[in-house]
């Protein structure tokens, strides 16, 4: 991006760029690529990474057509999820 990209843009860009690292430059990642950022990226906002069942519940939330593997759509459908919770909690903070 432009050198004069907003922070927004940045986490944006550096949101894509994540995926396609991970997937090999696919449009697809397969589940042990997806619990590679699972465990090694999102291990402080995502709790009992270290447990498989809970891990494997994950993949199967996101992997809605059930192919095994883990599209953009399903990646940032994770994202989003995991932004709603932070909102969650940030807003509880808010109230105290």
């Amino acid at each position: 991006m432009a050198s004069d990209s907003s922070k927004l843009e940045d986490a944006i860009e550096l949101l894509v760029r994540n995926f396609y690292k991970h997937a090999g430059g696919n449009d697809k990642m397969n589940k042990e690529e997806f619990r590679k950022i699972i465990t090694q990226d999102l291990h402080h906002i995502l709790t009992y990474t270290e447990n498989k069942e809970a891990v494997d519940k994950l993949i199967k939330s996101v992997d809605k057509d059930k192919d095994k593997k883990i599209s953009f759509d399903e990646y940032w459908t994770l994202i989003g999820t995991i932004a709603k919770m932070l909102s969650q909690h940030m807003a509880m903070q808010c109230q105290k």
